[in-house]
């Protein structure tokens, strides 16, 4: 069973979603800006110190640890079915996405800081830009374009726009407060974009 985790492990995943939670519901109170690591770490009970051994810092509680979600995309983009367009293979990749975060009334509340915090905003344009290289080897080859050590700018194109599809769609879900549904909204913006 090496699959299973450790005491250990299992202790440090529920300290990180209790942490999670508690920061996510100090934001709603009061906003991303205006709450701090302080107050955070005094909610829950643990110093600042050990604040930063669970997370690198405020932004992360929100976005998460964008490189191992980047890393699991890009699995499910290799694994997609060959006979699989570029298209329709990071279309089955993305949808991981919709299986990430809380419930929906947390999703729509991560959502909303996303639209508040300009930390927020400039954190996930660097994450845009690492899952860029990363995705682009395999979308270069998925649309025939010539292997190389350089990322095809057309391959880092498609998943900039790829990824700006993703960002059209949750932003539209977050102003329907969580009515509509992203995947739909996905596939229209692609559709637009396939035009």
């Amino acid at each position: 069973m090496a699959d299973t985790p450790t005491l250990r492990e299992r202790a440090r995943r529920a300290a990180r979603a209790e942490i999670a939670a508690t920061a996510i519901q100090l934001f709603a109170e009061n906003g991303f800006e205006a709450t701090t690591i302080d107050q955070i770490a005094a909610a829950v009970g643990i110093s600042r110190r050990s604040f930063f051994h669970y997370f690198g810092s405020k932004e992360d509680l929100v976005l998460g640890d964008t490189d191992a979600l980047g890393e699991s995309v890009r699995a499910e983009l290799e694994a997609r079915p060959e006979g699989e367009s570029a298209w329709e293979a990071i279309r089955g990749a993305l949808l991981i996405l919709g299986q990430v975060g809380g419930d929906p009334a947390e999703r729509l509340t991560l959502a909303g800081l996303h639209h508040e915090a300009p930390s927020l905003r400039a954190r996930h344009l660097e994450k845009h830009l690492r899952w860029q290289q990363l995705l682009a080897p395999e979308i270069q080859r998925r649309l025939g374009l010539p292997a190389s050590t350089e990322a095809d700018p057309r391959a880092l194109a498609f998943v900039a726009a790829a990824l700006a599809c993703v960002d059209a769609a949750v932003d539209a879900w977050y102003r329907s407060g969580g009515a509509d549904d992203p995947v739909r909204l996905f596939d229209e913006a692609v559709a637009t974009l396939r035009r």
